[in-house]
């Protein structure tokens, strides 16, 4: 083969840098795409993953079977180079946005994305060995090949990076894959530019440009109304952050947030769960002055808790700011929270909970711990033994701590694990539960040190649910949300998150 110009050294490099980035942040989308879509984390991750490294392998030994030898192998060889970066724009193009409209008809979704990280795997397992046939023209195939893994892996950093970071939260998947797409066709622009052999393809790939870009823009309105359709009502904002998709709907005054397409609450029942959240725990503390609040970043806790009168300071701590800013922005939302984050006793904090407990003022009177459900480890370690000692290094003498503990009918060996991990560090768990029309039964676990005695004083609060005669009867649980008293249920450590495992153990499939 012809020796390659410095140019097309350089070209060919950067291309495999960029391909790399691209393929690994199409395969971290398709990630996020099965997550929020299907609600399995970890099979979500488990499936595209392996898929795409096993599809890797396979298009690395398939690409023996391209080029061949004889004076035109090194034509052959761009031309199937220049179709792998093809494909891979168009399969950012049309790949997440075929997982959307096959979700909206209720389609094969999971076989659907393993064929597209399949496709995905088999380009980037071929870039590498075609591009290191083409440097080896003119240099020693160790020095070849050690140039072209540098770059890809150097391109994969890259992507990573760049997906959390700033792609996700600032564009949103489909406007992000309409952005992938333009990279490997611009690439293959520059290829047939640079590289004669690939002359009769640059009208072609270049007329592509444009329609590629009118695609890309039209994916935004695209995007959206096919999310619209995955709601019953009308869509009234929506973020994309970087931790997760928050989505308000609104009919007839009924005001709905979902996280990552999960319900949130019902603006017609949510006063239930957060007087059950909250008022519990500061009734029977009594005199509640400071309280640390983790989670809730949509203030309709905080609102619960605001309106004891005795209150001195409340600490909240939330993930995202962007649930923040539309907590505080949103007329629908600040309305019906009404305007709780303003308040000049809230001290917000942003950051992972694990973490920032041990750096807040503390101790506090009472903790109210308000997590989403525990399906994924990294929210299963927010009800580990680990993190709910840390919380008690926090909490005042003679504090409480609550937590809520999903639905004991539907997973009932969640709030018995929970039960379970604050009885590892010593404290009476009193579990409870209320009806939440929008998801039934909802369960919570209150947890005191031993020997405390709780206040019994009728609370000078009473809401629409939460009374006297409520609190007084609250911690008998109805047998049928008891878990079965022959299942052994352990508690929830680092070191072994059973909490996601039950979260996944419906009492259907136990049935």
């Amino acid at each position: 083969m012809p020796p390659l110009s410095p140019l097309q050294v350089r070209v060919l490099l950067a291309t495999a840098a960029l391909s790399s980035s691209v393929g690994l942040v199409l395969e971290l989308m398709l990630v996020t795409q099965a997550s929020y879509l299907l609600g399995d984390v970890a099979l979500a991750t488990g499936v595209v993953i392996g898929t795409f490294l096993a599809a890797m392998g396979l298009g690395a030994w398939l690409s023996q079977f391209v080029g061949g030898g004889g004076d035109r192998a090194q034509q052959r060889l761009l031309r199937a180079f220049l179709l792998v970066e093809l494909c891979l724009s168009s399969l950012c193009l049309l790949g997440p946005l075929a997982l959307f409209a096959l979700f909206s008809v209720d389609g094969p979704l999971w076989l659907a994305l393993v064929v597209v990280t399949l496709l995905v795997g088999l380009l980037g397992g071929m870039e590498v060995p075609l591009l290191t046939r083409l440097l080896e023209s003119q240099q020693h195939q160790r020095k070849a090949l050690a140039r072209v893994l540098a770059l890809d892996y150097l391109g994969a950093l890259l992507g990573s990076l760049l997906f959390p970071l700033l792609l996700l939260p600032w564009f949103g998947l489909l406007p992000t894959a309409g952005l992938l797409a333009m990279v490997p066709l611009i690439s293959s622009a520059v290829l047939c530019w640079v590289f004669p052999g690939c002359r009769r393809w640059r009208w072609p790939v270049s007329s592509a440009l444009p329609l590629a870009a009118l695609a890309a823009w039209a994916l935004v309105p695209l995007g959206n109304r096919i999310e619209d359709g995955l709601y019953e009502d009308p869509v009234v904002g929506r973020i994309q952050s970087r931790h997760q998709r928050i989505v308000l709907t609104s009919r007839r005054g009924d005001l709905r947030l979902f996280l990552d397409g999960n319900l949130q609450f019902s603006s017609l029942d949510e006063y239930r769960y957060h007087e059950a959240l909250v008022h519990p725990a500061l009734a029977l503390h009594g005199r509640p002055l400071r309280v640390l609040l983790l989670g809730a970043g949509d203030g309709l806790a905080a609102r619960e808790i605001l309106r004891w009168a005795g209150l001195r300071r409340l600490d909240l701590v939330e993930l995202d700011p962007q649930m923040l800013r539309l907590a505080r922005a949103h007329p629908f939302l600040r309305r019906l929270n009404k305007g709780s984050l303003e308040d000049p006793r809230v001290h917000t904090h942003v950051g992972d909970a694990f973490e920032l407990v041990r750096r807040l003022p503390g101790p506090y009177d009472v903790v109210i711990a308000d997590f989403p459900d525990p399906g994924s480890p990294a929210l299963a370690r927010l009800y580990s033994v680990t993190f709910y000692g840390r919380l008690l290094g926090r909490l005042a003498p003679g504090g409480v701590l609550v937590t809520q503990a999903s639905t004991p009918f539907f997973t009932p060996k969640v709030m018995a694990s929970i039960q379970a991990t604050l009885a590892e560090l010593g404290l009476v768990t009193r579990p409870y539960s209320v009806d939440v029309p929008s998801f039934g039964p909802w369960g919570f676990v209150l947890a005191h040190r031993p020997g405390q005695r709780l206040n019994l004083d009728p609370p000078p609060v009473e809401g629409r649910w939460f009374d006297r005669a409520q609190l007084q009867k609250l911690f008998v649980l109805p047998r049928d949300l008891r878990p079965p008293t022959e299942a052994v249920v352990l508690p929830n450590r680092l070191s072994r998150p059973v909490l996601d495992a039950y979260q996944r153990q419906t009492r259907w499939r136990q049935d």
